[in-house]
């Protein structure tokens, strides 16, 4: 009886140290789970941060690109209105081109037009006496000193009266032509009545503008007067040749371009 009294003890205490073990077993396991569970959520929580941050900065990035964006979509607007303000501009000043371009040639058409009529009128003298030309839309009527004046002298001769009698009649007719009339001589010093060549080249061109204006009755206000003295010579002064070229009285007639200024000043 003893011995089975000590016998269920024993196994009695093996039991309660067994069912300690096993609990005991469980407690750890049970910490093992748990410290690895804080560490998983340790973790989750670290990717999480990280997560969020990357979502800040994406966002950040991406309101950063919209106000560059709407920077860009600001700059293409003012952009394409200064290329709209830039053809329209453009096509302003080819819009005054071609109207220049039309006036400039209606002046050339005048001055043609201009020229032969004063050829026409002018046919009865030889090329030695007068010659019409055309140039930068002017028409040049040259005298020479022969047809007009005696050598020295101011006073307009007979044969020179005729020639400006019918340059006049064709002026008259022409009443948009202004005219500008240039008195010129050669290099050699002058011995008569006048200083100086200055003092005869001015005599002669405003000798002819009184004749225009007081006989043949052509307006004053087109009428220009000046001398230039031996300082404009067409051909050297070296020469008798050259020096009776250079003796001459230009009369230079330009068609009225009020137009043509006033399309340039726009």
């Amino acid at each position: 009886m003893k011995n089975a009294v000590r016998t269920f003890s024993l196994l009695a205490v093996t039991l309660v140290l067994l069912a300690g073990c096993v609990a005991k077993r469980k407690y750890v396991d049970s910490q093992v789970a748990v410290r690895l569970l804080k560490a998983d959520s340790a973790t989750l929580a670290n990717r999480v941060s990280n997560l969020q941050d990357q979502v800040a900065q994406l966002e950040q990035k991406l309101k950063e690109a919209g106000a560059a964006n709407a920077q860009l979509s600001q700059s293409a607007s003012a952009t394409q209105n200064q290329l709209n303000q830039s053809k329209a501009a453009f096509a302003e000043q080819q819009r005054k081109l071609e109207q220049l371009q039309s006036l400039l040639d209606q002046q050339k058409r005048t001055a043609a037009e201009l020229r032969k009529k004063m050829a026409d009128a002018l046919s009865g003298f030889s090329s030695s006496e007068l010659t019409v030309t055309q140039k930068n839309g002017k028409v040049y009527v040259s005298l020479s000193e022969n047809l007009l004046f005696p050598s020295g002298s101011a006073d307009v001769n007979a044969k020179g009266k005729e020639a400006l009698s019918k340059l006049a009649a064709v002026l008259i007719v022409n009443p948009d032509i202004a005219v500008n009339i240039e008195g010129h001589t050669d290099s050699i010093p002058i011995r008569t009545k006048y200083p100086d060549n200055w003092a005869l080249s001015t005599a002669r061109s405003t000798a002819i503008v009184r004749i225009l204006t007081n006989t043949y009755q052509v307006d004053p206000v087109r009428v220009i007067a000046s001398g230039h003295s031996q300082y404009d010579p067409v051909e050297s002064n070296s020469t008798p040749e050259g020096r009776a070229k250079n003796r001459r009285t230009e009369i230079i007639l330009s068609p009225k371009l009020d137009e043509l200024y006033k399309l340039l000043g726009t």
